[in-house]
């Protein structure tokens, strides 16, 4: 018998989660829920989710910080919930490590369309990733299965979505991507946001493997392209 998928409601507003539960119990879902942020965190330390739908205006602390700090210690599935639809506010999430954006109010199909995206896209890149070998690159070693990244031999922590992109380049050196064809890649072809956040993610690889040693950039810019892998190891 398949276990049921686990999704955590994280939102201040009783009547919100009332209604997510609804929607997604109906589904088959395992749902348990947390009225702040403190709580969410404190339920991610102790289960295991595969989805964390997440409101971002909360009182003391927001959903920009929850999944902040959920992405320091887990690649679980992140879908931001709120009422702000200005881009900047999804670029920003997705920045820090959220997966997906849904503006309130939505319909009920599309809250379950991207539930399931995101659920299917976590698992295809688990599978993909187990049937690679180590990558080894000069002073960058990247273990896919194992989901991690050395720098100098020190594990450099990084959101999923960097992790992916990152590998997603490394695996295929020779070829330069387009901002577009990335966010097909890493978010699927029923991403409507800006391509921007590709921007973000790479310029955080870029300080976290700048804080950790590497003396060039291993995401290197294709003016009028987009992004290919800094193999090599020369300072660009």
């Amino acid at each position: 018998m398949m276990s049921k998928l686990q999704v955590l409601i994280v939102d201040d507003e009783w009547k919100m989660r009332n209604l997510l539960r609804i929607y997604l119990t109906r589904e088959g879902f395992d749902v348990k829920e947390a009225s702040n942020g403190r709580e969410a965190l404190s339920m991610v330390k102790e289960h295991s989710f595969d989805i964390i739908i997440l409101d971002v205006m909360m009182p003391d602390m927001d959903g920009w910080q929850v999944c902040e700090e959920v992405r320091e210690t887990d690649n679980v599935a992140i879908l931001m919930l709120t009422a702000r639809s200005e881009t900047k506010d999804k670029v920003l999430g997705l920045g820090i490590g959220a997966d997906d954006y849904l503006t309130k109010p939505f319909e009920p199909e599309e809250l379950l369309a991207r539930v399931y995206s995101l659920i299917r896209r976590s698992t295809m890149t688990q599978v993909s990733v187990q049937q690679e070998s180590i990558l080894e690159f000069q002073d960058v070693k990247i273990h896919p299965e194992g989901r991690e990244i050395y720098i100098h031999d020190l594990l450099v922590d990084f959101t999923q979505k960097e992790f992916d992109l990152f590998v997603s380049l490394a695996r295929n050196q020779q070829r330069a991507y387009g901002r577009g064809e990335l966010l097909d890649l890493l978010w699927g072809y029923d991403y409507d946001g800006d391509d921007r956040v590709v921007d973000t993610h790479v310029k955080n690889i870029r300080d976290k493997t700048r804080r950790s040693g590497l003396l060039y950039n291993p995401i290197q810019t294709v003016w009028g392209v987009g992004y290919k892998f800094n193999a090599t190891g020369e300072l660009k």
